[in-house]
């Protein structure tokens, strides 16, 4: 019988699959965590298949902001099919990161039912990271989101905002594929 809560299991697993190498790295790219285990995507992955489904656990993940693994693994225990708007629109504005937003987009808010609401909010928000949620959900809404990822492009490069230059000529770029 265990004697440890499921956040304590979870950081016990990411401890047991810490590297050292890539956490240095990371470290050294993208700073901000306190803590940083090194795990990748596929270990993420595996943890959260091991998980299942878990709001509660996921929410103490996503708010533990200290670590970059628990910020990760959120998403990919969160239900989209129950996850709230307001919680989704919350989540969106607190990704610290590009690589945090590429999880929580790809993992969680594409399967919302609004997320191609949520994705053209975001797109209308002053903060580049919003606007760059934005965008890496509508990329992973295509090709059904066509039109609307157009007209963010458009705007969007009229920004010229580096933090989402990037994203947006990979997204006319993906566009022009399905024309």
């Amino acid at each position: 019988m265990s004697t440890f809560n499921a956040m304590q299991s979870v950081k016990r697993q990411f401890f047991a699959l810490r590297n050292g190498v890539i956490a240095d790295v990371i470290r050294r790219s993208c700073g901000g965590y306190k803590i940083i285990f090194g795990l990748n995507l596929p270990q993420l992955t595996e943890i959260a298949s091991s998980i299942g489904k878990n709001e509660e656990l996921a929410d103490a993940l996503w708010n533990n902001k200290s670590t970059r693994e628990s910020m990760m693994l959120a998403p990919m225990i969160s239900d989209p099919t129950t996850f709230p708007y307001e919680k989704g629109e919350k989540w969106a504005s607190e990704a610290a990161t590009q690589e945090i937003a590429d999880i929580l987009c790809h993992k969680l808010l594409r399967h919302t039912p609004y997320a191609l609401e949520l994705a053209e909010k975001l797109a209308e928000s002053d903060k580049a990271m919003d606007r760059y949620v934005a965008l890496r959900l509508l990329f992973n809404l295509l090709p059904s989101s066509k039109e609307v990822a157009r007209k963010v492009c458009a705007e969007e490069l009229s920004r010229q905002e580096s933090e989402t230059l990037s994203i947006t000529r990979r997204l006319l770029d993906e566009l022009e594929f399905f024309q």
